[in-house]
């Protein structure tokens, strides 16, 4: 790299939510851009931001906007300069960035899957008919209700540390999180077990950590080359466009899944009405380098089966 590296009096500044799973993601982006340079880790500077998604935390995300709940004001921040990279998790991201900002490096992909945390039963398959099942997840909600119509989904919103408080106080039975969470907090032994992809497909690009930039900041595209990981940017590839095809967001249950197979990627997809009433699944496979296509395919595919209204809220 032939451009100027950050020093301590001049850091590269690092954007993030200010929970702490997403303080936890920044630390590990400068960690490894410290580590890949040869840098002390001062030359990095976290700046905590926060977005509309943290600040009201009394309604569903439903009701206060769907896309850039979580990053519209980190992305504000790159902008105007105040930052230079923003450290994202993926499954937040809208399938757009603004204009003038352009992701295109993502960290070594975590544990898709999702985790069952309960502190009264093992798994859903033992919850008593009526139990409450906490989540402010569509996803989620539509797949359990699909599986287990004798539960009561309620909202249940917050960052880790809340959710598990609001378990203690037995406002509902169990919760849902992300095993990637739980991993670099430090604190899987919170999850009563990992829920098989078989069984509850988890969130397109779930587990992954994206990073944005400035598309005109070459120096920055330079830097995060070095920390970039090939095979979890293929993955989210093909995950991206079905999301995309679907013109998904935080208001749309929606999950998908890629894994690379040989010089392959198999891609599984499932939409789902917001009431659980219904769920259409399909899976498809092809040469790596056209994964996007794939996911736009797929995406199609279970559009045709879907048919009009499929997402509507009063289905």
């Amino acid at each position: 790299m032939t451009q100027e590296l950050p020093t301590p009096s001049a850091p590269l500044k690092i954007g993030t939510r200010g929970s702490p799973l997403a303080l936890a993601q920044a630390h590990e982006t400068r960690m490894r851009l410290s580590k890949a340079f040869d840098l002390s880790e001062d030359c990095f500077e976290i700046h905590v931001i926060k977005t509309t998604g943290d600040r009201v935390l009394d309604r569903p995300l439903k009701e206060i906007g769907g896309k850039g709940l979580f990053t519209r004001e980190i992305e504000d921040a790159m902008l105007s300069g105040e930052i230079d990279i923003a450290v994202h998790s993926m499954k937040d991201m809208p399938v757009e960035q603004p204009g003038g900002l352009v992701l295109d490096t993502y960290l070594p992909r975590e544990d898709v899957r999702d985790a069952f945390v309960s502190p009264h039963f093992d798994g859903l398959q033992a919850l008593p008919e009526g139990t409450k099942v906490g989540t402010s997840s569509l996803r989620r909600k539509a797949q359990v209700l699909v599986k287990f119509p004798r539960l009561e989904v309620v909202e249940f919103r917050g960052n880790v540390q809340t959710r598990l408080k609001k378990l203690e106080d037995g406002v509902a039975g169990c919760t849902f999180l992300a095993m990637a969470g739980l991993n670099r907090l430090g604190q899987s032994e919170v999850a009563k077990g990992a829920i098989a992809p078989e069984d509850m497909l988890p969130a397109v690009a779930q587990g992954a950590i994206g990073i944005e930039r400035r598309v005109d900041d070459t120096r920055v595209a330079d830097m995060l080359a070095a920390i970039h990981d090939g095979p979890t940017g293929q993955r989210l590839a093909a995950e991206r466009a079905f999301l995309a095809a679907l013109d998904g967001s935080c208001e749309t249950p929606i999950a998908g899944l890629a894994e690379l197979e040989g010089g392959s990627i198999r891609l599984r997809g499932e939409i789902l009405r917001p009431d659980g009433s219904e769920s259409l699944e399909d899976e498809a496979t092809a040469p790596i380098e056209d994964g996007a296509a794939l996911g736009a395919e797929l995406a199609n595919g279970l559009l045709k089966r879907a048919g009009e209204g499929f997402f509507d809220w009063r289905a």
